[in-house]
């Protein structure tokens, strides 16, 4: 890792059709030198993205405030560069922010990302979906992307402002030890994890729900 964590690109994406049809997907960012940061509202709505003049291709599963700003480390990128045998450019993953230096599979719940003047909140992880998997073209992407545990982290946005390409991110940690790799496991569907994430009752209302209602339907 470097030694200042800081942003290496951003990105924004536009609903576009995939070769062959399809649903429209905002998946495929281009790169942009800054972009401005608000609270979107709420998942169905709300504005969508975090991220003004980003789209949503499926606002019922993506968007909304504890999705505002997706980020992915150029490290783990290097990583999946490895294991496909090709390259994958700043965006590739259709992340909003690259960032190096920054920890993020192990990143905690309700840490706070210091950007300049903008404030933004790790919340959830990636759930690998089909989109994601047609738009790397790689067998089994879904599995494999899930065994590995490299999701990335969504943010929600404390403070609106401007994120440059550059700024350093400033990184501060709450005293609890779930972290997105376990919050991960538990929507995957480790009952062991989700018990863990229920019980130290630091992740949103609406995430503890959704796991309670998980433990409950499984009767664990």
């Amino acid at each position: 890792m470097t030694s200042q964590p800081r942003i290496l690109s951003l990105a924004s994406g536009r609903r576009t059709a995939p070769p062959g049809g399809g649903r429209a997907t905002a998946i495929d960012k281009q790169p942009v030198d800054s972009f401005e940061v608000r609270e979107p509202g709420p998942k169905r709505g709300g504005l969508g993205s975090g991220v003004v003049g980003d789209e949503i291709g499926n606002p019922k599963h993506h968007g909304g405030s504890l999705q505002a700003v997706y980020a992915y480390p150029r490290e783990d990128q290097q990583f999946w560069e490895e294991q496909i045998g090709r390259s994958i450019r700043p965006g590739g993953f259709g992340e909003n922010i690259t960032t190096v230096g920054v920890e993020m599979t192990h990143a905690l719940v309700g840490e706070v990302w210091r950007i300049d003047d903008v404030v933004l909140r790790v919340e959830v992880p990636r759930i690998p979906c089909r989109t994601f998997a047609a738009h790397m073209d790689e067998p089994r992407w879904v599995r494999r992307f899930t065994q590995e545990g490299r999701t990335g982290a969504y943010l929600s946005v404390v403070t609106p402002g401007v994120v440059r390409v550059g700024a350093e991110v400033l990184v501060e940690r709450p005293d609890h030890d779930i972290d997105l790799l376990l919050l991960f496991r538990a929507f995957s569907g480790d009952l062991t994890a989700a018990r863990r994430v229920v019980a130290a009752d630091v992740v949103h209302p609406e995430v503890r729900d959704e796991l309670l209602e998980t433990l409950e339907r499984r009767g664990a």
